[in-house]
């Protein structure tokens, strides 16, 4: 039998050292994330924030964060199941819906600033690059980096979409139009149309109508929610306009209304000092009146 050198022997054990927790469950990449949070010396411990997009099967999660020894800190946050209150009652998770909610956190956290009068960012939304610049006087723009975690970057990929809200809302985010839906690689050029029909949704209304053409059951298995709501293809865009009208009148977020609770206590309650001396005083006086009765 031949030579077999063992490479994992117990040196190699020993000095075995584990990669960090959030690496080893696969969430996050610390290649990324390190030129993401790192600061500059010498700009002394200012924030350094940044954008990020989550998505999952249900909801959008857009955030402002910025990072700390002891974790990062959420500065504002919003989902897009607060659409809703906005109109938008279905579609949580599309295109659209992902531009409403960076939209909603851009002129929250501008509102939170008192920069929302400032900077308005591009109300007339048609699907062409715009970025916002700094005021010649008064407050610089809010700047913020792009966080998509481990999402895939492929052009139209809804973190973008996210992104394009969040720039049309007055945020001062670094990116470019080669991601957005529309995009031709070989001409190096972007179809601001095409653009402009996914954040109005008309990409989902032409679906709808495609469908329901071609296989009335699918539609109805499909867009169930959409007809139990009353959502109709040509009412796609008007819900749209309207909801970014609803974001910009007011971005802040719903309060909680107050629950009336009854605690359910399985101990006895503290009765305090004046009423625990009274309580002596008066199994004293019934203990001496007892011995009285009995010498009587």
């Amino acid at each position: 039998m031949p030579f077999v050198k063992v490479v994992k022997n117990k040196a190699y054990f020993k000095r075995f050292q584990v990669k960090f927790r959030r690496r080893r469950e696969g969430k996050t990449d610390y290649f990324a994330r390190k030129r993401l949070v790192v600061q500059d010396k010498n700009k002394y411990n200012t924030p350094k924030y940044r954008m990020i997009v989550r998505s999952s099967n249900t909801n959008i999660c857009c955030q402002i964060a910025y990072a700390r020894l002891e974790g990062d800190i959420v500065i504002c946050a919003a989902y897009s199941h607060e659409l809703p209150r906005y109109g938008v009652k279905v579609g949580l998770t599309n295109y659209a819906a992902s531009y409403c909610t960076g939209l909603l956190l851009a002129r929250r956290i501008l509102q939170k600033f008192s920069l929302d009068s400032v900077y308005e960012g591009n109300k007339e939304i048609n699907g062409e690059m715009y970025c916002v610049e700094d005021n010649d006087d008064g407050p610089g723009a809010f700047r913020a980096c792009l966080d998509v975690g481990l999402a895939r970057t492929s052009t139209g990929a809804k973190v973008f979409a996210a992104l394009k809200g969040a720039v049309d809302g007055g945020l001062d985010i670094p990116h470019s139009e080669k991601r957005f839906p529309g995009y031709d690689n070989e001409s190096k050029s972007l179809n601001a149309d095409v653009h402009r029909a996914h954040i109005f949704g008309q990409h989902v209304a032409d679906y709808m109508k495609s469908l329901a053409e071609e296989d009335e059951e699918a539609f109805k298995k499909q867009f169930s929610r959409y007809i139990k709501v009353g959502v109709t293809a040509d009412a796609i865009e008007d819900i749209y306009k309207k909801a970014h009208a609803a974001i910009r009148a007011d971005p802040s977020a719903a309060t909680k209304a107050e629950k009336a609770v009854t605690k359910k206590r399985w101990t006895a309650a503290k009765i305090g000092l004046e009423a625990r001396k009274a309580k002596i005083a008066a199994t004293k006086a019934a203990f001496l009146a007892q011995i009285e009765d009995q010498k009587e």
